[in-house]
């Protein structure tokens, strides 16, 4: 018998519901060198939280965090509520001496980020470990898309295409949740999403942005209001309240070693559902991904026969696939929620052994830094803005034109 980890899980929503389907299935799958327990779910509404616990498979349930995240029995704090509580309660489990897995994006602003990340750096030095939940970099098919690229047989990377588009949104008469408020959520299809392609592109390429230039737009500017004040439950009542965050992000941005990349994030793309593409073209080869087929992957070697080139589609469910040889024989498809199961095995491999898990806290800053660049990007008219500690300097690059 492994040693326990025991969890306590703060926040109940979506995003609950798939990271209990990630700690539940991974140690019936994985070999782990811990065993995760889940504890006990702690959300706001005790009823619905009970009932949430047991069908989702919590041990117990709670409505106060502070207290849970301080109690002996609990190893492992994994946040998935709003950004706007992210900082507050990581900051206090790492002070309390729990390892903390933390939903992205990080937090709602840089400074949040920043002292999240140096928390965690402080914690680190007394093994405790942290980790923010980018999780599209545990797809099979996305880690072997970064094994080609470190392998070398994209060759130098030169352009890079990535795109998350939703539709979500695009009734103007849908409610207006604390997803459009950015006292809430931070920003909109931004970081929302556009959290996601950054994070990919920079998993993909093993290269980080530098620079940004780009523009945000909110389309639908007023929603109605929901008769319960939860933002999650209730209908849409005849009062209207404005929309604070962006639905749509369009920026370009340079990564290290000089590479090109555009990148948009929508809410409002009519017709697409999940679609996280990212595209990556190189002086030997190209490769394309796309979330609304999870288990492909699109490879072009430029190195073959011209008569012979062009993208082919990879089936990424061999055995020889990151992940796959847990699960099943060859062709057969793994799905959304499998994402999570990978990255409960990463974490806890990562505690056992004592190592600081990726991404870390501070990958979850960088990406902030990029999402704070893109934004005071577009508060400029679109210039090139630095991120992070690289700061705005005029460039030869010309600024992102967008209308």
């Amino acid at each position: 018998m492994t040693r326990p980890l025991r969890i306590a899980m703060v926040g109940a929503g979506f995003m609950g519901a798939a990271h209990s389907q990630g700690w539940r299935v991974a140690p019936r799958f994985f070999d782990l060198p811990l065993s995760p327990v889940m504890s006990v779910l702690v959300g706001r509404d005790a009823g619905r939280t009970a009932a949430a616990a047991a069908t989702w498979g919590w041990d117990d349930s709670a409505t106060d965090w502070r207290e849970v995240v301080t109690r002996d029995d609990i190893d492992v704090v994994d946040i998935v509520t709003p950004g706007d509580s992210h900082a507050e309660i990581a900051l206090a489990a790492l002070a309390a001496g729990k390892h903390v897995l933390c939903e992205k994006p990080l937090a709602n602003t840089v400074d949040e980020a920043r002292r999240m990340s140096d928390a965690a750096a402080d914690a680190a030095a007394n093994g405790i470990r942290s980790m923010v939940g980018f999780t599209y970099r545990r797809l099979p098919a996305t880690a072997f898309a970064r094994d080609l690229v470190a392998a070398g047989r994209l060759g130098e990377i030169r352009q890079v295409r990535a795109e998350y588009l939703q539709d979500w949104l695009s009734d103007a008469e849908a409610p207006l949740t604390w997803r459009l408020q950015k006292d809430r959520a931070g920003s909109g299809a931004l970081g929302d999403i556009g959290a996601h392609a950054v994070d990919l592109t920079e998993y993909i390429t093993g290269r980080r942005l530098t620079r940004v230039a780009g523009v945000l737009e909110t389309i639908v500017a007023e929603r109605p209001v929901l008769a319960a004040s939860s933002g999650l439950s209730g209908t849409a009542g005849a009062d209207r309240g404005p929309v604070t965050v962006d639905d749509l992000a369009l920026f370009t941005g340079r990564l290290e070693g000089g590479a090109l990349a555009s990148f948009e994030a929508s809410r409002f793309r009519l017709g697409r559902k999940n679609a996280l593409r990212v595209e990556v073209a190189g002086s030997l080869g190209a490769l394309s991904f796309d979330l609304e087929s999870p288990n492909e992957l699109q490879f072009h070697d430029a190195t073959l026969p011209s008569a012979e080139q062009g993208f082919r589609r990879i089936l990424v469910t061999e055995p020889e696939h990151p992940y796959m040889a847990a699960w099943w024989p060859t062709g057969h498809m793994l799905g959304y929620e499998h994402g999570f199961s990978h990255q409960a095995k990463d974490f806890v491999d990562a505690v056992a052994a004592g190592t600081d898990p990726r991404p870390s806290f501070a990958d979850g800053l960088h990406v902030q830094e990029v999402l704070d660049a893109v934004a005071r990007s577009s508060e400029a008219d679109g210039s090139w803005t630095g991120v992070g500690a690289a700061l705005t300097s005029p460039s030869p690059d010309r600024a992102f034109a967008a209308s």
